[in-house]
This record gives C-alpha cells, sequence and structure tokens, in this order.
C-alpha cells in the first residue's frame, strides 16, 4: 500500500486529495497545526480522520525538525506540500508571515524530504499568481511565461517553485510543481471571491442578508474545480519525468460575470444587492488570468469535468441547503 503525506490536509485541495487517494488504495497522513481548523472541513473528512483512513500529526511548516521527524517515521512514497497562506489580498497585510509560510515552509520541507525520505515524490502547490501582470500574445499564461508577481502571495510562491526547482536539479529528487489557476469548490473558505459571493447571495435569497460589499468586479479569472485539479496533482506527480506543469481550465471569467451567474440561478438581479467597497481592493490589482494547459492534457491526458456554470451552481446548491440545515458541510 502506498504512503500520501499531505501538509494542508484540513483546506479544500487536502480534503479533496485524501478521499482522492484513499478511494486510489492509499494510506494517508496529513499535518495539522494544534489551532487549525477549516471553516468549511467537510464531514467526510472529519468521519474519515475519526476512522483512522486518515492518519493526522501535529507539525508545522516553520519547524523543519517536526516535518523531518514525522517524514523519517512514516517514509511516505508521495509528499503533497500544500500547506500555505493563500489569500492573496490578506498577503499585503501580513507579507512577512506570508513569506515565512509560503517561501520558507516550502524550503523547511524540502530540506526534510532530502534528508528522510529522498527517494519519494513531492509535489509543490505553486499558482497563478505567480504570472502577475505577463500576458502572452495570444492572451495565455503558460510554464514559459516570465513571472512577475504583483502581491506578497504571489513573491512568495515565486520562491517556492524556483527552490523546488533548483532541489530537483541540485539533488536529483523527483520534486514537480503544479501551477494551478483558481480553483474552488463548497469546501472554499468564505473569505475568497467565489464561495463568499455564493454564500451571501444564498443569504439574501433567504432573508438572512441584505447586500454584499465586494471590491473589483472587473478582475479576471480562470476557476475551475478543486476536485478536477487534485486528479491533475497526482497524475503529475506519478509521471515518469518530474516536470511542472499549468493546470487550468483555459477560459477567464470575470468577478462581475461570476455574480450575474449565481445571482440569476437564484432568481435574483446582482446590480439590486452589490456595493462596491475599497477596503476589498488590492494595493496593486492583477487584471487578467487565463491558462493555457495544453502541456497537461497532451503528456498526461488531463482535463477537468466540471464547467464553470456546474461548479457554480454546485456550490449554490450546497449553501442553500446549509443554510436551511438541510445538510452539513460536504
Amino acid at each position: 500500500m502506498k504512503k500520501a503525506f499531505i501538509t494542508g490536509i484540513n483546506g479544500q485541495d487536502g480534503s479533496y486529495l485524501s478521499e482522492y487517494l484513499i478511494n486510489l488504495g492509499y494510506e494517508v497522513h496529513g499535518i495539522v497545526r494544534r489551532n487549525s481548523t477549516s471553516e468549511n472541513q467537510s464531514a467526510r473528512l472529519k468521519t474519515a480522520i475519526k476512522s483512522g483512513q486518515i492518519q493526522t500529526h501535529y507539525g508545522d511548516l516553520s519547524d523543519q525538525g517536526s516535518i523531518e521527524r514525522l517524514l523519517e517515521e512514516i517514509q511516505p512514497d508521495e509528499i503533497y506540500n500544500i500547506a500555505a497562506q493563500s489569500h492573496v489580498r490578506v498577503s499585503f497585510d501580513v507579507p512577512q508571515y506570508t513569506v515565512q509560510t509560503n517561501a520558507i515552509g516550502v524550503l523547511n520541507v524540502l530540506e526534510a524530504y532530502r534528508r528522510s525520505c529522498p527517494t519519494a515524490k513531492f509535489y509543490q502547490a505553486s499558482s497563478s499568481e505567480m504570472f502577475g501582470l505577463t500576458v502572452e500574445d495570444d492572451g495565455f499564461q503558460r510554464e514559459t511565461s516570465i513571472m512577475n508577481p504583483v502581491s506578497p502571495y504571489g513573491c512568495s510562491k515565486v520562491f517556492g517553485y524556483n527552490i523546488v526547482r533548483h532541489y530537483r536539479r541540485a539533488h536529483n529528487l523527483h520534486a514537480v510543481n503544479g501551477i494551478l489557476f483558481n480553483h474552488e469548490s463548497p469546501r472554499r473558505g468564505s473569505n475568497f471571491v467565489t464561495n463568499k459571493v455564493v454564500k451571501a447571495a444564498c443569504s439574501i435569497k433567504l432573508g438572512l442578508q441584505d447586500k454584499l460589499e465586494l471590491g473589483n468586479m472587473d478582475s479576471y479569472r480562470d476557476w475551475g474545480h478543486s476536485k478536477d485539479y487534485v486528479r491533475a496533482m497526482h497524475a503529475m506527480l506519478n509521471h515518469d519525468v518530474a516536470d511542472d506543469f499549468v493546470v487550468s481550465t483555459m477560459e477567464t471569467h470575470s468577478v462581475r460575470e461570476m455574480c450575474e451567474l449565481v445571482f440569476k440561478y437564484l432568481d435574483l438581479d446582482y446590480k439590486d444587492y452589490i456595493v462596491q467597497n475599497p477596503k476589498f481592493m488590492r494595493p496593486e490589482e492583477l487584471p487578467y488570468l487565463k491558462g493555457d494547459s495544453t502541456k497537461i492534457r497532451e503528456t498526461l491526458d488531463w482535463k477537468p469535468d466540471y464547467t464553470f456554470k456546474e461548479m457554480m451552481h454546485e456550490m449554490c446548491d450546497h449553501w442553500m441547503d446549509v443554510l436551511q440545515g438541510k445538510e452539513s458541510l460536504r
């Protein structure tokens, strides 16, 4: 039985990945901080932890020694480093913490991996935010695009990406970067714009809220579903050659389009309820992201199952049920 070690198992991607690997017959281990709880931790993940399908261990990316001891003890076949300070807007408020977690934290895990289980395979969660203002002439960002980040989050992710590539070359490690564009689900935290919009729209529909405050309505993002993207993580990690891959839907939608879609699904007009508030604007905005995932589609035969509309409708159905007490978090 293969063993997987996941940092950030409480989060959206960590929870879906753990379930995906359990279904493939893996023994799954996850690292959690003592004060770590996920707002949207699924009932299924809680059950899997309680039943012993997932073994959790206390640790922190800032403590290389704790990671090293765990890897030495578990000897995993695969390591997925997904833990991060993942909110871009928040990174402007806490830049030092963001860099400590997303940059130095990656180095700590890599060094623990190199010293404790160098024959394992290593996945690093990189981000489309690394590209920043770079857009190719055809409107895409791809693996070869110049990285020009515009946030502390994006800068921290560039370091993580490059240190993984360095360790791969210098120490002959099977270490890969997944350059994932935005990906969402019912498990996304409500401080992220997709779930913030969906939860608020459902609350408005049920008479629990009367308005929604947002920042930039005209930023464009390439939004996919987390379930599709964890499949991509596993596929690229198990490719014969350690490499880096963009994961995306190859479509882009504005925040305004997303709001219109969500509110229309609930028979509402978003213009009646949304108020723009400057406090939600970033000090430096990233206007446009659209990923070219041709490489992973052709090399690993991966493609997303969910459309943008299907994903947003699923999130709406979920929150309508939760807010009416019909369902716990999935």
